[in-house]
């Protein structure tokens, strides 16, 4: 397969589609990334796995819809052009 700018975009989708599919109960409170473990004080920075656990959130909230279309998108031109 070669290194095209299609291969590179489907990629990104398949890695925006791994962290779509993590489930909070199943998956991330196990290994200790649950919505209540990285509450910090106020006025202290968030530390990185918060931030993480925010995103992954902030991934599977706003690209529910998009990744459907983008991933049909992707599909029909799998088919189409192999």
């Amino acid at each position: 397969m070669a290194f095209t700018l299609y291969s590179l975009l489907q990629a990104a989708l398949l890695c925006v589609n791994a962290i779509a599919v993590l489930h909070e109960e199943r998956f991330l409170k196990n290994i200790g990334w649950g919505a209540d473990q990285g509450i910090g004080g106020f006025g202290e920075e968030p530390g990185i796995k918060s931030q993480l656990t925010n995103l992954i959130r902030s991934v599977r909230t706003v690209m529910r819809v998009p990744l459907i279309i983008i991933n049909s998108i992707a599909i029909v031109l799998l088919l189409l052009f192999g």
